[in-house]
């Protein structure tokens, strides 16, 4: 099976079924995702294979392939948060992974400084520096910003030593990759941004773990606000 065929039947149904196209209830057959997507049996079965593995869908025999509630939906998708991004939903999930990062991201801050290596404790000083330089340049709607806010949060989650906060690198890394393919990044960073991230990064390597959690949560509240203000990121 062409991997760029199973990929686009995919992506076509995920993304009606995430911007509301299909909604809940609705009930699709494999020889109807056939017809309308031109596609043959085996992709179309193996599509619909991945979407019930996201909670998206449920196939029955005789029923058929039934969408399912929103709340049963795998929300760490990396792949559903960004059909989410590119529909109606875009403004709920910003601001539910914001909520999760100013959950989440302090307390990996504070591990952070007690468990972080000396080699990570650099990288996390050397990626805030890239983001001072870049973002004082109006650059911070580039590649290269884009890359280092990346790793640096990355990093941050990698460097607290545990396992379940590490896993939210995918979702974070989703939509920080989303808002600026949808050209939602600012070239200038919101006030206060790059300073930020600068005395996390202090507070880590200094191994500060209360500097670190308190410094993190004024970062993360900083985003929270800046994506929840009305109309912030209307296109």
């Amino acid at each position: 099976m062409p991997a760029g065929v199973h990929q686009g039947v995919l992506e076509d149904l995920g993304r009606r079924i995430a911007i509301g196209d299909l909604p809940e209830g609705s009930v699709l057959t494999l020889s109807g995702i056939e017809d309308d997507c031109g596609a043959s049996r085996t992709v179309a079965r193996e599509a619909v294979r991945v979407l019930e593995s996201l909670g998206m869908v449920e196939s029955r025999r005789r029923v058929g392939i039934t969408v399912q509630p929103r709340r049963q939906w795998d929300a760490f998708s990396p792949r559903l948060i960004d059909w989410n991004l590119s529909g109606p939903f875009r403004q709920s999930q910003l601001e539910a992974l914001a909520e999760l990062r100013v959950a989440a991201e302090p307390m990996a801050a504070l591990l952070a400084a007690r468990r972080a290596s000396v080699t990570q404790k650099a990288e996390l000083r050397r990626l805030a520096d890239t983001l001072v330089d870049l973002g004082e340049r109006g650059l911070g709607d580039s590649d290269e910003y884009l890359q280092a806010d990346v790793d640096f949060h990355g990093l941050v989650l990698e460097s607290s030593a545990n396992p379940q906060l590490a896993t939210l690198d995918g979702p974070i890394r989703s939509v920080l990759l989303g808002r600026n393919r949808l050209g939602l990044t600012p070239s200038t960073p919101v006030p206060g941004t790059l300073e930020e991230h600068v005395r996390v990064a202090t507070a880590i390597a200094d191994g500060d773990g209360e500097a670190a959690e308190a410094c993190s949560r004024s970062h993360m509240h900083t985003v929270w606000q800046e994506l929840s203000s009305p109309g912030a990121w209307d296109a």
